[in-house]
Order: structure tokens, then C-alpha cells, then sequence
């Protein structure tokens, strides 16, 4: 029961993140009519404040009730989105989008102590599960976007807004009948151990340069296919509904196999390796009439659906099987903090890599996956070292208490 009303509490809450990650710049800039820059920036300042809370919000989840402190983090996001509304100028922007942002991130963290603990045995296989839900919802979600996209009215843009905030706080009330979730008690040492990690920051590192090709989807392809490619723009959409079905279909799946830290590194290596494929051919649609680019661009979205999918397994895998379970939630801030820098520094690189530079960047980005795949098992190697060895001391302290007891 904790997981059903846990994967229901994600649904609601992803279509609101659907409508958002659809049209949530485009009413900033269509219906309160800020300029693009203001927006690219506020945006910009709303990632590095979220990036600082993620980590304290995990420890807090550590340390208190995870299911009072997501809850928090939901309805304050609510709240702050509903700011959005109210939004008529650049400063009150930055205020509502940063609150809304960071609250966003520290919810992401607050939640990983209740998936290791409602997650039965294998919790990443858990994680994968609501993956899938997630890209469920946030199909919903563009759905509904994009009437108000299409309508192109100010009352249709705030409708959507209202829709975000309806989604973010029902999704809150699921809580309400999830179990409490007793915290586990502090381990000897350092309060912020997981910022002391440095084999586990390392693979937070790897994870966020891998982590940069989420936006190829979003962000390089669209504008690939735009100003390079004689594909009907049509397209974009296809390559992006080939990706969800892929994700929702055969996420689960993808992760069963995934079930130790070497298993996940491998997961990484694989993904490079897509990754690399669906780069190197990406610069072929440049050329070729329009029915013949946009059938090797579906092929590009199969291809590097399957690293995505090998890359979300990885990282679920390493993320849990290397964290301590009193700091869950600390850790898996810590590793968020990978995709957070991706999300910042992603698309001004892909753009200038593969956009701007063009047909030569594309293998340049391909090789930067590639290289952070192979990157990983060594890596991965030398954190399992220190997770053991911090394991084989914590047992020290245990005995020599006893012992003195």
C-alpha cells in the first residue's frame, strides 16, 4: 500500500511537472512578458539556490518524519507556484521561481528516505517503477499544456498555472496515509558526511556529465532539426513520445539485471556507448530529403532512449548501494547535485557544441559521453573501497562500546 500511494502521489504531481517543463518558460515570456534573458537568468538563479538547499533537505528528511518534510517541500512549491500569478516584473519572478525551484529540489531528496524504506528489498527497482509513472504523468501533463499553448491567452496560461498548483498540493495529500517513517539514528562522525565522500563525489561528477544528455532531446535535437535538417518539424514531438513510451515500457525492465555497484558501472558504460551512437548520428539528417532525416531522427530517439535507460538504472543503483542508510537522504541530495549542475551547464554546451559549432560537435559530445562511461567502473571501484572500509570502522566503534559497556 505505501508504494501504490507513493506512485500516486508522484502521477498527480508529475502532470503538474508535465504542464511546467511544456510552457512554463513560454508563460513567463508570452502571458507576464518578461524578456527571454530575464527569464534564462532568473532561471539560472533559482538552479544554484535549489542546489544548495537539496543536500540540507536530505539531512533534515535523515534526521526527522521523510513523509512530514516531503509533504512540506510540496506544498511550499504549491504556494510559490501560485506566486506565479502574481508575478509582474523580473525581481518578483526570481522570488517565486527560486522558491518554487528549490523547494522542487529539496523534495527530490526529502522523498529518498521513503523509498529505501517503502522499497522493499530493492529500492532502486522501486525508483525505476516510478520513473516510468513519472513519464506517464508528465505526458498528461504536455498535454495539457499545449492547449493552453495553442490557445495562446493569458486566461489559458493562468488556467495552466492553476492546474500546477492544484497538481503539486494533491499530491501532498497522498501523504497523509503513508506510514511515518521513524529515522534511523545519526552515524559517529561528521555531520555532513556525504560532502566528505569524495569517492561517492567523484561519481556525482561523472553522474552530472552524463546527466547533460537529457538535454539532447529537449534542448540540441529540436534546434538540430529547426535550422539544420529538411525534417518536417513534426518530428520533434514523434522523436519525443518514441522516447516516453521506450522509458514507460521498459524501464522496470532495463533495471532488473542492474542489481550491484559493478553491475551499475557497467550501466554507465553501456550508456556511453549509445550515447556516442545516437551523436555520431545525429549529423547524418543533416542533407537527406525530409522523409529520410526524419526516419533516422526516430532511430536517433531508439538509440538514445536505450542509453537512458541504462544511465537512470545506473544511477538509481550506485546512488542507493553506495549511501549509507542513516544518510540516505543527505546522499541522495549530494548525488542530485549532478543533475542540478547538468541542468544548468547542459544546454548552453550542447547549443555551442552542436548547434553553433555543428556537425563536428556532435562527436565531440558523443566522446564526452562515452569517455564519462568508461570512467565509471573505476570510479565505482574506489567507492565501494571506502564504503567498506567506513563500514569495517563504524563495526570498530560498535565492538569497543560494547566492550567498555
Amino acid at each position: 500500500m505505501p508504494q501504490r500511494l507513493l506512485a500516486l502521489s508522484n502521477f498527480v504531481f508529475t502532470v503538474g511537472s508535465g504542464m511546467y517543463l511544456t510552457a512554463g518558460v513560454l508563460y513567463f515570456t508570452e502571458a507576464v512578458r518578461l524578456p527571454p534573458g530575464q527569464v534564462g537568468l532568473g532561471l539560472a538563479v533559482a538552479g544554484a539556490l535549489a542546489l544548495a538547499l537539496a543536500v540540507a533537505a536530505g539531512h533534515l528528511a535523515d534526521r526527522r518524519d521523510a513523509r512530514v518534510v516531503y509533504a512540506a517541500t510540496l506544498l511550499v512549491q504549491a504556494a510559490a507556484t501560485a506566486g506565479f500569478l502574481l508575478v509582474d516584473g523580473f525581481w518578483a519572478f526570481v522570488v517565486a521561481v527560486s522558491v518554487a525551484t528549490a523547494a522542487k529540489a529539496a523534495g527530490t531528496a526529502a522523498r529518498s528516505p521513503m523509498i529505501r524504506r517503502f522499497g522493499g528489498e530493492r529500492p532502486q527497482q522501486f525508483r525505476a517503477y516510478l520513473r516510468a509513472v513519472t513519464n506517464v504523468g508528465v505526458s498528461f501533463g504536455a498535454l495539457l499544456a499545449g492547449w493552453a499553448v495553442q490557445t495562446g491567452t493569458h486566461r489559458a496560461y493562468d488556467l495552466m498555472v492553476a492546474g500546477m498548483v492544484v497538481a503539486t498540493a494533491g499530491s501532498a495529500a497522498f501523504l497523509a496515509f503513508v506510514p511515518r517513517v521513524a529515522p534511523l539514528p545519526a552515524a559517529e562522525g561528521p555531520r555532513w558526511v556525504a560532502l566528505r565522500d569524495r569517492p561517492y563525489l567523484v561519481l556525482t561528477a561523472l553522474d552530472g556529465v552524463m546527466a547533460i544528455q537529457y538535454k539532447v532531446p529537449t534542448v540540441a535535437v529540436p534546434l538540430w532539426v529547426v535550422g539544420a535538417t529538411r525534417a518536417p518539424h513534426w518530428v520533434i514531438s514523434a522523436t519525443m513520445l518514441t522516447g516516453t513510451l521506450i522509458v514507460v515500457g521498459f524501464q522496470v525492465r532495463a533495471s532488473r539485471g542492474i542489481d550491484s555497484p559493478a553491475a551499475g558501472a557497467a550501466a554507465y558504460r553501456r550508456a556511453g556507448l549509445a550515447f556516442l551512437a545516437s551523436c555520431a548520428l545525429i549529423p547524418l539528417t543533416a542533407g537527406p530529403p525530409g522523409w529520410v532525416a526524419a526516419s533516422l531522427l526516430i532511430v536517433v530517439a531508439v538509440v538514445h532512449t536505450a542509453g537512458e535507460l541504462w544511465h537512470a538504472a545506473g544511477a538509481f543503483e550506485l546512488s542507493f548501494a553506495l549511501a549509507p542508510e542513516q544518510a540516505t537522504g543527505q546522499y541522495l541530495g549530494v548525488f542530485g547535485l549532478g543533475a542540478g549542475i547538468a541542468e544548468a551547464v547542459g544546454p548552453g554546451l550542447l547549443i555551442g557544441l552542436c548547434i553553433t559549432w555543428g556537425r563536428p560537435g556532435w562527436y565531440v559530445a558523443g566522446a564526452l559521453f562515452l569517455l564519462t562511461g568508461l570512467a565509471m567502473p573505476p570510479a565505482v571501484r574506489r567507492a565501494r573501497r571506502r564504503a567498506a572500509s567506513s563500514l569495517a570502522s563504524g563495526a570498530e566503534v560498535t565492538s569497543a562500546r560494547r566492550g567498555a559497556g
